[in-house]
């Protein structure tokens, strides 16, 4: 077991015996919609990774930060730290719509150009698994993605991993497709011996926006290859309250700040009791 999938079962595990601490965190994610549509992302982040600081005992979280973009080696947000094995790891945090999920943005482009050489079909074992070998494709074995997808018609929300070695060894025929059904640029796609999807690598060229390039999967049409870490859907309700607090905050002094920080680790405190986490 990989030092991200051990966390990922400890998460579940931790997840499934205290239902509300999870859900009282997304819905606070998700509130920050009702401030802009990307606020909830970069929110997300730093949330999820004090979740792990404040409930996982045994592992360490630190966000990584945007400043720091330039200089990482992978294309995290949060790294992960075990205290007991000392084992690192980083973690990409997504919080994407149920449907496209981008796994890698593939910054190098390098992804399509090493498959058009392959050809456009390529199938058998021999041809698949030297594509999981070349160093192109090397860090499809490493993605540590945690999706927290949202249906906010329904108000709901889904927190998945998704299962990369499972997904490696599955993949039976990768194909060429042409420009089409909305897409301004042909996609590799990869599909498992039954003919199911299982990702994709987008074009990515010069001419390409973030949306049109690097390795995706789908939420729904590849949902096989995902483990909810939340047993499925969890209800999420809108904070307002929330709202005014950051309104007022941005105005106070860190003298307020602290104040407020003060209670809200009492707060804190107090779900730990009574979750006995204490």
């Amino acid at each position: 077991m990989t030092p991200y999938k051990e966390f990922a079962t400890r998460f579940k595990l931790l997840i499934a015996k205290n239902p509300h601490l999870i859900t009282t965190t997304l819905s606070n994610i998700f509130t920050m919609r009702l401030i802009g549509n990307k606020t909830h992302g970069d929110l997300a982040e730093i949330a999820i990774a004090e979740f792990i600081n404040q409930y996982m005992y045994d592992f360490k979280s630190i966000h990584v930060g945007k400043d720091l973009y330039r200089a990482k080696e992978h294309e995290e947000d949060i790294k992960i730290i075990n205290e007991i094995t000392k084992d690192e790891f980083p973690v990409s945090l997504k919080a994407y719509g149920d449907g496209p999920l981008q796994l890698s943005t593939d910054k190098k482009f390098l992804m399509f150009p090493k498959l058009e050489q392959m050809g456009k079909i390529i199938e058998g074992k021999s041809a698949i698994a030297k594509l999981w070998a070349d160093p192109v494709f090397s860090d499809f074995s490493g993605l540590n993605v945690l999706p927290l997808i949202y249906d906010e018609k329904k108000q709901r929300c889904n927190v998945l991993v998704f299962d990369h070695e499972m997904a490696m060894q599955s993949v039976a025929r990768v194909i060429y497709e042409c420009e089409g059904k909305g897409r301004k640029h042909p996609v590799y796609r990869f599909y498992d011996s039954e003919g199911d999807y299982v990702c994709e690598v987008r074009y990515g060229s010069g001419t390409a926006n973030a949306l049109q390039r690097g390795l995706w999967t789908h939420t729904r049409n590849g949902l096989k290859y995902f483990t909810s870490v939340t047993g499925g859907w969890i209800t999420y309700t809108q904070n307002p309250i929330l709202v005014k607090l950051f309104s007022h905050a941005l105005l106070s002094t860190s003298v307020g700040h602290e104040a407020a920080l003060e209670e809200l680790k009492c707060d804190i405190d107090a779900q730990k009791k009574k979750s006995n986490l204490s």
